[in-house]
């Protein structure tokens, strides 16, 4: 049985693991590591299987820029779980619970920079035909946005941008 709990400071190291293996490079573990000492307000994730941690999902504070104003939001990343325990749905679990906390702290926009066959089935569509912008060069289909509010957007248009330890990945 999988559990999805907040993560909790003793898990640090495994969830450092859990990246890595998942990714095949630290590259992602030093960003969540970088994130934690930078960003506030953000969530984090774990789910345990047993008494063993076997996936992590993180969520950091975003701007939507425009002209007009910064628009608030969450951006989803990394997502991971050990490469012995993928496909079994568990990353769909770390989603699930993550996007409900997102709304449960009063975010109700999230945006990812994912697989396009995965991410849909939590709500996610392509941002640029709504007017969001990546600030980093990548293709339209894997930038994408949850209105976790029906409305939530509210017609507004901008680019991403995340902060910038982002920039070491």
């Amino acid at each position: 049985m999988i559990i999805v709990r907040p993560e909790r400071p003793d898990d640090f190291a495994s969830v450092r693991k859990i990246n890595e293996e998942a990714f095949g490079q630290p590259n992602e573990a030093d960003l969540v590591d970088a994130l934690r000492r930078h960003v506030s307000p953000y969530i984090s994730l774990v789910a345990q299987s047993d008494q063993r941690l076997v996936g992590h999902i993180f969520f950091s504070p975003v701007a939507i820029h425009s002209e007009e104003a910064d628009f608030p939001a969450l951006g989803l990343a990394p997502m991971a779980v050990l490469p012995e325990f993928q496909r079994q749905g568990i990353g769909s679990q770390l989603v699930r619970e993550g996007l409900k906390e997102c709304l449960h702290t009063g975010h109700s926009v999230v945006v990812v920079l994912g697989h396009p066959s995965y991410y849909p089935r939590f709500g996610f569509a392509p941002a640029k035909p709504q007017g969001i912008l990546c600030q980093y060069p990548v293709p339209d289909d894997v930038f994408m946005v949850a209105e976790l509010t029906p409305g939530a957007l509210g017609g507004r248009r901008g680019t991403v941008r995340y902060h910038a330890d982002f920039d070491a990945v």
